[in-house]
């Protein structure tokens, strides 16, 4: 009653040659399944751009309408104006920046303080006054 145990390897035996060093089967269609992938991979990807093309170019309309409706500008659109703003020469503005104060300009207002001065010290007594030019 006692059999010697029997391993039937039928299809193991393929893969123990690859795995021992042996040449391997060489799938005579696998560059061509390979270039089908790859070709299929890339359409998918440019679908997919397509895809999103169009939604952002719907939403970029939405955008458009919302700001068409309610006076609104794209944020490139006042950037560009701040710039110009900027640029144009402000004369007589109020907030213009130092550098375009011509020269000149701050030693006419120490004057007018001088003329001031002397006109409020001419109301004074005497002894003020003396006081005061010292």
């Amino acid at each position: 009653v006692n059999q010697p145990m029997v391993l039937y390897c039928t299809g193991a035996t393929k893969d123990m040659g690859k795995m021992l060093g042996g040449e391997e089967e060489k799938d005579p269609d696998a560059q061509k399944k390979e270039e089908e992938r790859q070709e299929a991979l890339r359409q998918q990807e440019e679908e997919r751009k397509a895809k999103h093309a169009r939604m952002e170019a719907e939403r970029e309309k939405v955008r458009q309408q919302i700001r068409d409706k309610y006076g609104l500008k794209k944020k490139e659109e006042k950037e560009a104006e701040e710039k110009a703003a900027l640029e144009q020469p402000c004369e007589g503005s109020l907030t213009r920046p130092k550098k375009a104060i011509p020269a000149g300009c701050g030693d006419e207002e120490e004057e007018e303080e001088e003329s001031i001065l002397d006109t409020v010290l001419k109301y004074l007594p005497g002894p003020l006054q003396d006081m005061f030019k010292k």
